[in-house]
């Protein structure tokens, strides 16, 4: 008589025997799951990177990114998947036991059938799917119906995946498939479901419109920084409210010379010209500032007005200030009736980064300037209007007062262009006019006749910026 023994090296009728009753069970007893099968990463196109492979086929086993190991662009199927799972049910509790308050019903363990599982999405589900609950639907958000016009749905992606201890049957065979979830946020990698799905029948907004909260956090993020902002407009130390006391050139305390009885005290006020105290006004002006780490804001002491621009005035008045924008930081002179001599250098600026924060850092990191190279054609324009153009020059035309110069040079979008006004470096824009490279300088800057206008037509041109990934990058000596 043969041993009795419910193990078989396969499945046998006992299998089968508890695999039917299991599925029964789960559709009975369990709730409807939506799948999104993930894929596999989105083609990126060819690419010059290693690190980031070009698959001739795609698959959820392919790697985007072999540098961060990550699959940041995924793309998932169109169909929809469906099947039971059963899970737990718990109340919103905060774990006190570890440091911090943390939510232990975010992360859900669900069932599944296997071999169900299996026959519906044509693998095990795996980590990167994302299953939609509708059970959970929320049928009452608290916003009106006009912003939320749709039930919210709740979804989960899967951060793990294996079989579950409960389901192993006696013959030692596992019937069921344990996967951990946690619920889906707005992220790169979710954006082929979240932006292609419509939130409800009655609206056109996509899920992720109505799911993601980061409008929300952008608006809190913008009011933040709108306050400190305020709270401390520039770095350094603000010494505008500090009165400074000019000197005369025999070193006396300086005086207002006209004074009247408003003017008792030795301060400029509405009784003088205009009321705004400047070098036209019979006051001496300080010659020297307040300094220390971070105070210079090229800002003239006890309220003085100032002139700025690129060069000097011609005729200026003693005591006179002017702020030179072409120097990096802004420098702020004053005119002592000889020369201009330095006050100080405007080395205080925005704490938030950005175009106006003109740090090291800062425009070392938001750096978009271009090193260029292989120079096609130069010329020099010396503004007139109208302007005749010589023989024998790359410059077709050129206009004042649009500051448009169209060049013979055929239009290449890889191209690059340097200008320059007088010396200084201007900014431009390069754009295609008929088949040749036109030139339209956008600098805050009036061109009148006499100025000189340089421009240089360069082939290759490569960021300043180097990438973090490639300045760590190693290199064979």
């Amino acid at each position: 008589m043969p041993r009795l023994s419910l193990w078989r090296d396969n499945h046998g009728n006992d299998y089968k025997f508890f695999d039917r009753r299991m599925s029964e069970m789960f559709t009975i007893g369990g709730t409807d799951i939506n799948v999104h099968k993930y894929l596999g990463p989105i083609d990126q196109g060819t690419s010059t990177d290693a690190t980031q492979p070009k698959y001739l086929n795609q698959s959820e086993k392919n790697i985007q990114d072999l540098l961060f190991l990550e699959n940041r662009d995924r793309k998932y199927d169109d169909s929809v998947y469906q099947m039971r799972g059963i899970y737990r049910i718990n109340d919103n509790d905060f774990d006190l036991t570890q440091f911090g308050l943390f939510l232990t019903s975010d992360t859900l363990f669900i069932v599944l059938h296997m071999n169900d599982m299996v026959e519906t999405l044509g693998r095990k589900v795996m980590v990167g799917d994302v299953i939609e609950l509708p059970h959970l639907k929320d049928f009452y958000p608290l916003d009106p119906t006009d912003v939320v016009p749709a039930a919210l749905k709740r979804y989960y992606v899967v951060q793990d995946a294996t079989r579950a201890a409960e389901g192993f049957a006696p013959t030692w065979y596992g019937h069921l498939w344990r996967i951990k979830v946690q619920p889906l946020v707005d992220s790169q990698e979710y954006k082929d479901i979240l932006d292609n799905i419509k939130a409800g029948e009655n609206t056109n907004s996509t899920l992720g419109e109505l799911l993601s909260t980061f409008d929300k956090y952008q608006d809190i993020n913008e009011k933040v920084i709108e306050q400190a902002e305020n709270d401390v407009p520039e770095s350094g130390y603000d010494t505008t409210s500090i009165w400074i006391q000019p000197e005369l050139d025999t070193g006396y305390p300086g005086h207002i010379n006209n004074v009247d009885a408003s003017d008792s005290d030795g301060s400029p006020d509405a009784s003088d010209s205009d009321g705004n105290p400047d070098a036209s006004d019979t006051i001496t002006s300080p010659s020297l500032k307040v300094s220390g780490y971070l105070t210079g804001d090229a800002l003239p002491p006890n309220g003085f007005a100032v002139q700025t621009g690129l060069s000097f005035p011609s005729s200026p008045q003693p005591g006179a200030y002017f702020l030179r924008l072409d120097y990096l930081p802004n420098r702020l002179f004053r005119f002592d009736g000889k020369r201009w001599t330095k006050v100080e250098d405007d080395v205080r600026t925005s704490l938030t980064p950005g175009s106006t924060n003109e740090t090291q850092r800062s425009s070392f990191v938001n750096n978009t300037e271009k090193y260029m190279s292989g120079r096609i054609g130069y010329d020099a324009i010396r503004a007139a209007q109208p302007y005749v153009v010589p023989g024998n020059t790359i410059t077709t035309s050129f206009s004042m007062s649009s500051k448009l110069i169209e060049t013979s040079i055929a239009y290449v979008s890889t191209n690059g262009v340097r200008t320059q006004l007088n010396g200084f470096k201007v900014d431009n824009t390069m754009s295609n006019s008929s088949g040749n490279t036109a030139i339209t300088i956008t600098s805050n800057v009036s061109i009148v006749s006499g100025d000189v206008v340089e421009y240089a037509i360069f082939e290759n041109t490569d960021p300043e910026r180097v990438g973090l990934s490639q300045a760590l990058k190693p290199t064979a000596d």
